[in-house]
């Protein structure tokens, strides 16, 4: 029951089940006899619901299910199972095969979810059709106008980059047909519906889900029928079967467990489980502090703390003092997984190519060829794995980044901005590479989720001028490179203002704008109709003001902290001449001290014309900085930083700063 103010949170969690009890013979069913149950289930439904979306992928059709009434003028249910049979799409079982007509609903779910997924892309292509442009390559403004025109909603939910690579799509259709395609179902081939089986669409006659009673914390019982053959003749080939398994940790013990999905990978049984929460309901005004991050390419995030003054008109003001989240490791290490997953592809099109020219010409493939091409496959699903999961680790460490400084700082908003938008293009086929393939939608959601049971509000401002504009006096940048790395691009920018000329840092400069344009656009808030995050849709020039930079107050209020000695690390300065009259001598040894460890190392190696070089120990894995090797991020400050004038969070905890 939710409360005044709340919402409800609904996530997924994926666990494995390892067994199960056949409830009509009582059998034990190991892992490998309950998985080949349940992918006879899956092929079931598959085979039905690719029936449903094979009949009806046409444009008359698919407009018929998003129109959203029956032929009689009726709504259809929200529900895709029943909007199908309220139409008369039902599935059509193979003769001699026993399906329950809840493994029916099961496949209309599946097949109607979907087709209503297909409506608004084939809205989109439809536009295009409509507005085509003269130069596919570049529109005018007055095209964009049209095209946006054309849109659904105004074209609020489709971005540049969708509708440039569907323009794209049309023109290589008409190069190689000489025509235009009639609509997306003659632009895409039929989709498939999936491995899977949505148990959301059934009830308790088929499938349900309970807490153990014995630990209804960690475990979960799931009773669900499953066929003891692959085509089932009748209602005894269906039998119930009992599966426990656990819970991931992270599911509160207080959620409210809903019907699972169940999908097989790699010969493992998965489950994924919705669970609903209730928490705070975001503000969307209100903010008095907030926290704002900027995207980058190396330095994924850079962002920093902002707060308004009680003044008539209140400015935002920031200590200056960044916050930074360096995953250079880990990107590199998906960039070398994109780059084995491209030439694992380029082999299996050769040999493919090889396989069917010998298919033309009416001989049989090598078996040799055919036998590479099915371990090429396999590897190229293990290489896709291995980014899916890297991905979703960065996107989860970077939302846990930004939450845990929110919280530090006392915020109740965290700004980023809305790079939808953004386009790689013309900076180099390897730059553009990593440029697209960020997680910067993941990091979002996630962001979103975590944010939530911390009463922490999600909001995306519009990036236009962000890093264009001095955030001091709103004057246009001169960018150049760094004055400490000339090396790197133009990644340095000064304010031309003789009245100002502060120099900064692109990225630094961007968070302050992006965290003072959401602080003055709080009135301009507003929730998205598709997935209810917090937007700010456009700036209003008049609201956008510049930041005013204030020291924190440093004042010293309690005794230094003691500092655990660093492993390996230790003071490097030498010491002074003995002729250097006066003076202490620093703490160490000088490097020619015969037990200086540089000595010691030369003699060890004395023997030996080559030294054996030391294990490369990365100083942020090493302390606990990162959920990856290379993953280095500013510490949490130990309680809420305060500018001068801020009156104290009472009741604040006081933790050690990390080292």
């Amino acid at each position: 029951m939710l409360g005044e103010g709340e919402v409800q949170q609904v996530a997924a969690a994926c666990a494995r089940a390892f067994r199960g009890v056949d409830t009509v013979t009582g059998q034990a069913l190991p892992e490998t006899e309950l998985v080949e149950r349940v992918r006879w289930l899956a092929s079931l439904v598959e085979g039905l619901a690719s029936g449903v979306v094979r009949g009806h992928w046409s444009g008359p059709d698919l407009a018929r299910l998003a129109s959203g009434v029956d032929a009689a003028g009726v709504s259809l249910p929200s529900q895709a199972w029943m909007a199908l049979r309220r139409l008369g799409w039902r599935t059509k079982t193979p003769a001699g095969v026993y399906v329950p007509d809840r493994v029916g609903r099961i496949a209309e779910e599946q097949a109607g979810r979907v087709l209503r997924s297909a409506w608004w892309r084939a809205q989109v292509v439809d536009a295009v059709l409509v507005t085509w442009p003269a130069d596919p390559v570049r529109r005018t403004e007055a095209e964009w106008e049209a095209l946006r025109a054309a849109l659904p909603d105004g074209g609020s939910g489709a971005v540049a980059s969708v509708l440039r690579a569907r323009t794209k799509q049309i023109a290589d259709f008409r190069r190689v047909r000489g025509r235009f395609p009639a609509g997306v179902t003659e632009l895409e081939p039929t989709p498939g519906v999936g491995g899977q089986v949505v148990l959301a669409a059934v009830d308790r006659q088929l499938a349900t889900l309970t807490r153990c009673p014995e630990d209804p914390h960690r475990y979960a019982a799931l009773t669900v029928k499953l066929p003891v053959r692959p085509n089932p003749a009748s209602r005894k080939d269906w039998h119930e079967v009992h599966v426990r398994f656990r819970l991931p940790d992270h599911i509160p013990a207080h959620a409210a467990l809903c019907a699972p999905t169940l999908r097989v990978r790699e010969s493992r049984l998965l489950l994924d489980v919705p669970y609903a929460v209730s928490v705070p309901k975001p503000a969307r005004t209100g903010h008095r502090v907030a926290v704002a991050f900027d995207w980058g390419l190396n330095t994924l995030l850079t962002g920093g703390t902002l707060r308004l003054t009680d003044e008539p008109q209140p400015r935002a003001l920031t200590d200056g003092q960044p916050l930074f989240l360096r995953v250079n490791g880990a990107l590199a290490k998906a960039d070398r997984l994109r780059l084995n997953g491209e030439r694992i592809s380029a082999r299996i099109d050769r040999l493919q190519t090889l396989v069917n020219s010998r298919r033309a010409r009416g001989l049989r493939p090598d078996p040799w060829v055919v036998a590479k091409l099915a371990v090429l496959e396999q590897e190229r699903v293990r290489v896709a794995s291995r980014r899916s999961r890297l991905n979703a680790g960065l996107a989860r460490a970077a939302a846990r980044f930004m939450v845990d400084h929110a919280v530090a700082a006392g915020a109740t908003v965290i700004y980023l901005e809305d790079l939808r938008d953004m386009e790689a293009r013309g900076k180099g086929r390897t730059l553009n590479l990593r440029l697209s393939q960020t997680v910067r939608g993941q990091i979002v959601t996630h962001t979103r989720h975590q944010a939530a049971a911390s009463r922490i509000a999600v909001v995306i401002v519009p990036p236009r001028g962000t890093s264009k504009y001095c955030p001091r006096c709103l004057t246009a940048f001169r960018h150049h490179k760094a004055p400490d790395d000339r090396t790197s691009g133009w990644a340095w920018a000064t304010c031309p203002n003789p009245a100002c000329g502060y120099g900064t840092g692109r990225d630094n400069a961007a968070w302050q704008r992006i965290g003072a344009r959401g602080l003055s656009h709080q009135t301009k808030t507003s929730p998205d109709r598709t997935s209810s995050t917090l937007v700010v849709r456009s700036v209003v020039a008049a609201l956008d003001r510049p930041v005013q930079y204030q020291r924190a107050d440093r004042t010293k209020s309690g005794p230094t902290l003691r500092r655990r000695p660093v492993p390996g690390k230790r003071h490097q300065a030498p010491a002074p001449p003995a002729s250097t009259p006066g003076g202490k001598r620093p703490a160490g040894r000088h490097p020619t001290h015969p037990t200086h460890r540089t000595q010691r190392r030369r003699r060890q190696q004395e023997p030996t014309t080559i030294g054996t070089p030391a294990r490369h120990q990365p100083d942020g894995a090493r302390l606990g900085a990162g959920f990856h090797r290379h993953a280095h991020t500013t510490p949490t400050r130990g309680q809420p930083s305060h500018l001068p004038g801020d009156p104290a969070t009472p009741g604040s905890p006081r933790k050690p700063k990390p080292i």
